[in-house]
């Protein structure tokens, strides 16, 4: 592993698997209180010899850790993880919950021994979702096109279309794919876009013309509305943990 990894902080890499990140955080004094924002993504963690499902967050995601509490995770972008964990997210939305009250307590119980053995965790994260992605079927193509269409600003009726689905199929397998509804998945993309285009120094008033918002008020309200923070805070609070460069399913081609 990169010396990189061993570092206090955030670091993540594109995963093997393809539709994921691979990533770890060591918790400082500093960002103890950070806390994890909605992104449409499920990841799995090991942290303190537990594999954990945190599922999609409709609202920031405020863990109690201790300090130099060490996490590695595979962030699975929307749509990828309900196929390969076999649960739909609706059933994992705004949760924290064991890997073992979803697969069978002897299968999780070798998984963590053998990550619990690994001179480096993080491949052996990786190798537990490149092994399960082998067995089970890929996600639903449909899923691909539906990110596509909302991250790139399109209405929840003009997705539905572009993806063959009536409203109502829309949002049937919107929950079971990403645990909300695709307004809310817009929502959360949208926001994301924003974040990224305010961390790079680009001006709140230019940042909400240019992902979609009616104007820098609107993009405040819906900032607060997700995080519970204005966006001030969220770039002071989250800026050290959120995941720069990731992209939904849209982004793998």
């Amino acid at each position: 592993m990169d010396d990189a990894w061993d570092e206090v902080g955030y670091r993540e890499r594109p995963s093997r698997f393809g539709e994921a990140v691979v990533w770890t955080r060591t918790v400082t004094g500093d960002d103890v209180a950070m806390p994890v924002l909605p992104d449409g993504c499920i990841d799995l963690l090991w942290v303190g010899g537990r594999l954990v499902i945190a599922g999609p967050d409709t609202r920031a995601y405020r863990p109690v850790v201790a300090v130099e509490t060490r996490y590695v995770g595979i962030r699975f972008f929307p749509g990828t993880a309900p196929a390969l964990l076999g649960v739909p997210a609706d059933e994992l939305r705004d949760q924290r919950i064991e890997l073992g009250d979803v697969w069978s307590s002897g299968v999780v119980r070798r998984l963590s021994e053998r990550l619990g053995e690994a001179d480096d965790p993080v491949l052996a994260l990786e190798g537990i979702a490149l092994r399960r992605g082998a067995e089970v079927a890929p996600p639903d193509p449909v899923l691909r096109r539906v990110v596509a269409a909302l991250d790139a600003g399109w209405s929840v009726g003009a997705t539905a279309e572009a993806a063959g689905l009536n409203a109502r199929g829309l949002h049937r397998r919107s929950l079971a794919a990403f645990g909300y509804g695709p307004k809310t998945l817009a929502r959360v993309l949208r926001m994301q876009r924003a974040l990224a285009a305010a961390r790079s120094g680009m001006p709140f008033a230019d940042t909400a013309a240019s992902t979609g918002f009616a104007d820098q008020a609107h993009l405040a309200r819906e900032v607060r509305d997700l995080t519970g923070m204005s966006l001030g805070q969220v770039l002071t609070r989250s800026g050290a943990t959120v995941p720069e460069g990731i992209r939904p399913l849209s982004a793998a081609g």
